[in-house]
Order: structure tokens, then C-alpha cells, then sequence
């Protein structure tokens, strides 16, 4: 393989795809999808529909089993450290059968909590295979919640914070508004802090979007159930929250 396209393809609607992100996807040959198993088929089924309304030509798709990993390790990074690495050795093995160009459509955007870009510079630097690469920056889910509220992500003269839910649970809330992500055990349900709001939505720009939006302690349970029924309907779920004191 002797280009790469990592494309961002945004938050879940086929609409939020940009130009730049189309004419990318022209120009591939080989589109590689890391798949989730099963009950998230979904999220290789939106690659595919896309694929099929922007690109006309010939291509294939290569899809790539997704090797497991601890979700609750007593050292994360480094649980995640040998997770992306042996994601890497897949994509490796995968860009040395590919005579081409190859592409890989990354949800939302590359640069926002996603591991791609780091999985690839792993592959570069293990010297076997030879490629350059191109982002192509995509509709975030963070630009999508605050355009589904309708609303600005900060107030004047104030800081965004964006951060997991992890670190919310580790660090607590912070100054300015905070946009919180990766967050499966509801975190905000810790916070004490009694004027906090929040935006929640999830499955944003998909049929299944859900939105909830309120004062913390008035509409914290309503988010756990409701995400508890939509994960036990759909078997995954993506959903991101903005947090800020009133």
C-alpha cells in the first residue's frame, strides 16, 4: 500500500460527511474497517451505506476483528497501550496484502478520542510497511450534541474542558463547561455539586438519537435508565454530555 486516507465521517449521519471526506474516499481502492463483533454491526453497516452513496467506483472492503480487551484493568494505559498494539499487528498484516490506496473511516473526527492515528504510527514505525497518510477531519459527536441543543459549548470568556468519564470520577468538575466522553458508568451521578446542568445525547444523527437535557439532580436518573434501555435494545451505545454550573 502506497497511500492511507483516515477519514473522519462524523457523529453518525450519512448528511454530515464532508466534500473533503468524499473526494478522499474517490480515491481509495481498499476501505479497512475494524469491526466490533455482532451487536454493533451497526456501526459497519453506516461505513458501508456511506461507501454506497458517495463512491461509484470500484473498490472492496476489509474488514478486521476488533481483538478484545479488559474494560475494567487495574492499569489502563497500559491495558490500552498493548490493545492498540495489537490492533496495529492487524492493520499491518491487512496494508501488506494491498497494492494501492487504502482508507479508513473513522467515526466522528481522528483527532478526538480515537486511536487510529496512534495504531498507524505504531505500523510506520515497525518498518514493514511503507505508506504516507492524509487526515481528513470529520463532524465531531461533541459538535453534534451542541448543535442538536442548540446551544454554545462555552460561555464568555470561559474554557472548554473535554475530558472522559474517568477522569471526571478521578478529577471532578472543573471550571468553564466540561464535555465529557467515554463515559459507560454514568459518572455524572457522582457529582455533589448541586447546580450543575446537563446536555446528554445519544446515537446522535442516527434514527435512534435521544436527547436529555436538565438540572443534574433532576434528570441524572431519567439518563441512566434511558441509556440502560437504549444499550440493552441496540447492545452498544455512543453517547457524549456537556456539564456546566449554573
Amino acid at each position: 500500500m502506497r497511500e492511507l486516507y483516515v477519514i473522519g465521517i462524523g457523529a453518525g449521519d450519512p448528511d454530515q460527511v464532508t466534500m473533503q471526506a468524499v473526494k478522499a474516499m474517490r480515491r481509495a481502492d481498499v476501505f479497512f474497517v475494524i469491526g466490533k463483533g455482532d451487536r454493533k454491526r451497526e456501526l459497519v453497516e453506516v461505513r458501508t451505506a456511506i461507501l454506497a452513496e458517495h463512491v461509484d467506483g470500484p473498490h472492496r472492503i476489509v474488514e478486521i476483528a476488533d481483538p478484545p480487551r479488559d474494560r475494567t484493568p487495574a492499569d489502563y494505559t497500559e491495558v490500552v497501550r498493548d490493545w492498540h498494539e495489537r490492533r496495529a499487528e492487524l492493520l499491518e498484516a491487512a496494508f501488506g496484502e494491498v497494492d494501492g490506496t487504502g482508507a479508513i473511516l473513522v467515526w466522528g473526527d481522528p483527532a478526538l478520542y480515537d486511536s487510529t492515528l496512534r495504531m498507524l504510527d505504531h505500523v510506520r514505525e515497525r518498518g514493514r510497511v511503507r505508506f504516507d497518510y492524509t487526515v481528513i477531519p470529520g463532524v465531531t459527536s461533541v459538535a453534534a450534541l451542541a448543535a442538536r441543543h442548540r446551544m454554545v459549548l462555552h460561555r464568555v470568556g470561559e474554557p472548554v474542558h473535554i475530558t472522559t468519564g474517568r477522569k471526571l470520577r478521578e478529577d471532578g468538575l472543573g471550571a468553564g463547561s466540561t464535555v465529557v466522553m467515554l463515559d459507560g458508568d454514568c459518572s455524572f451521578t457522582e457529582l455533589t455539586d448541586p447546580d450543575v446542568h446537563i446536555w446528554w445525547g445519544a446515537y446522535l444523527g442516527m434514527p435512534d438519537e435521544t436527547l436529555i437535557e436538565g438540572p443534574l439532580r433532576e434528570v441524572a436518573a431519567r439518563i441512566v435508565t434511558r441509556r440502560a434501555e437504549l444499550r440493552a435494545a441496540k447492545g452498544w451505545i455512543m453517547d457524549v454530555y456537556l456539564l456546566r454550573r449554573t
